[in-house]
């Protein structure tokens, strides 16, 4: 699916003070997609198809990417997770499966945190994860990344261009499979939409987060509070074999689906491959907790 016809064929909601776009469509029980930094829920185009035929899905902007609120302010996980609760209630829905990557596996930690504290405002009744930083030290960030926090971002903001954001993006990919110029293209035109630069280093305080919050995110995954299933780009610099790797030792029962020809975005790059693991996963009772 384009991006246009993404966005076009979506929603809007006002949430708190902030906007947030979501694409909604498809039967079946609800499943909540949320995208990575620095992309948006388009990310989720290529297996939508799919997705849709078992599932009612729900995918939005993040607050701060894509067609969301950019609200040049210092974003923190508990927002982004306040968002989907909040989504969630308006959409009436009280129970939820997520399928998440990079910035929205720390999102889902710590929607299933504030379950297994019972505070929580949905009932989580599964988690497949993508590549991201699950934990903190195996994430390996872009230096770029790094950089952007700290007081060299409004320099590296200002000569940031689409020229300068293809090759970082590109060395997150699989060689095999690169990113497409139309995935660049729109990817950075998302970005750049409303002064979105801007909310980068906003954005980002996430890596800190990650290391604050380490306890607390991890433990969902050691008690193995809900099914879940790590589905792995290992060619991934980022959050590649060495992440999954550190996802089986720590976590029981571990269900690890290692991409041998995929990198960061497996959802992007092998769509078909990711969307088999996915549906293979929910083919089983996820009450039977049975795991490969």
């Amino acid at each position: 699916m384009s991006c246009e016809e993404w966005y076009r064929t979506g929603r809007q909601l006002e949430l708190s003070q902030y906007k947030v776009f979501y694409k909604r469509d498809g039967v079946g029980p609800a499943l909540v997609c949320l995208h990575g930094f620095p992309t948006s829920s388009w990310d989720f185009s290529p297996v939508w198809s799919g997705l849709i035929k078992k599932f009612d899905c729900i995918a939005p902007d993040l607050i701060g990417l894509g067609r969301s609120s950019k609200p040049q302010q210092t974003m923190t996980v508990a927002l982004q997770a306040d968002m989907v609760e909040n989504l969630l209630h308006k959409l009436n829905i009280g129970e939820a499966h997520l399928f998440v990557h990079d910035l929205g596996d720390t999102v889902a930690q710590e929607l299933l945190a504030r379950q297994t504290e019972g505070s929580s405002q949905v009932k989580w009744l599964s988690c497949v994860f993508l590549n991201g930083g699950l934990f903190p030290e195996t994430h390996r960030p872009r230096l770029i990344q790094v950089l952007l926090l700290t007081r060299l971002a409004p320099l590296i903001l200002k000569f940031s261009t689409k020229r300068t954001f293809k090759p970082n993006m590109k060395n997150i990919f699989s060689p095999l499979h690169p990113p497409s110029d139309d995935f660049i293209d729109q990817s950075w035109e998302l970005l750049c939409e409303e002064d979105g630069l801007k909310m980068m280093p906003l954005l980002l305080n996430y890596l800190r987060e990650r290391e604050s919050y380490r306890s607390r995110w991890v433990s969902p995954l050691e008690q193995d509070i809900v099914p879940m299933r790590l589905i792995n780009g290992v060619l991934d610099p980022v959050s590649g074999y060495h992440a999954a790797k550190r996802f089986t030792e720590l976590v029981e029962n571990p269900d690890v689906v290692f991409l041998d020809e995929a990198g960061h975005y497996p959802h992007v790059e092998v769509p078909e491959e990711v969307l088999e693991h996915f549906l293979q996963f929910h083919a089983r009772s996820p009450g039977n907790r049975v795991y490969n």
